[in-house]
């Protein structure tokens, strides 16, 4: 009997152990078909963090057919785009205060707005009413990106352009800090 007790011990102690170690597994199937994304850039003293979802162009025509011209976009895949000010900031002149934000756009054909909002969100929950600011920038020409990126250019000691760039597309966006 025992034996029995033990026998049915070692089984019901592999099959626990079994199912942990298949509830682990990493598998490329799980996989997000848009993959997140972190950059962190240091302007100054200031620390700028941005976290997104990277879509893919697949073949598709993103600005103006996926991305529809003068509607607004959540700037990534997924869930809303973060960015954080670690200390207040000018972001195209505009103050803002340190704080994590969302990141959206309306993109356009000759100029995109770009807002940062109060609201983190999943997928499109999108509420105009939690806006902080709202930029016009100019989009430029630029080489081809497969997978969206959001990248940081220009840096001096008080300013830099955040680069939100996707398929031949980019669009900076000018962050200064205060001087020291």
């Amino acid at each position: 009997m025992r034996t029995l007790i033990t026998l049915l011990g070692l089984i019901f102690t592999l099959l626990i152990l079994n199912s942990s170690l298949q509830a682990q597994e990493r598998t490329t199937d799980r996989v997000w078909a848009s993959p997140n994304a972190a950059v962190e850039q240091q302007i100054g003293l200031t620390t700028v963090s941005v976290t997104y979802g990277r879509p893919s162009v697949r073949e598709r025509v993103i600005f103006g057919d996926l991305v529809p011209f003068d509607s607004v976009w959540r700037t990534g895949a997924n869930e809303s785009t973060a960015i954080v000010f670690s200390d207040d900031v000018l972001l195209e002149g505009e103050h803002v205060e340190a704080g994590t934000y969302s990141l959206y756009t309306i993109p356009g054909v000759d100029e995109w707005t770009v807002i940062l909002n109060h609201k983190l969100s999943w997928g499109t929950q999108y509420d105009e009413a939690e806006d902080l600011v709202r930029v016009q920038v100019q989009p430029e020409s630029a080489y081809f990106m497969e997978q969206m990126m959001i990248y940081f250019e220009n840096i001096t000691d008080n300013s830099g352009d955040m680069v939100i760039h996707w398929a031949d597309t980019k669009v900076p966006v000018t962050i200064e800090v205060a001087g020291d």
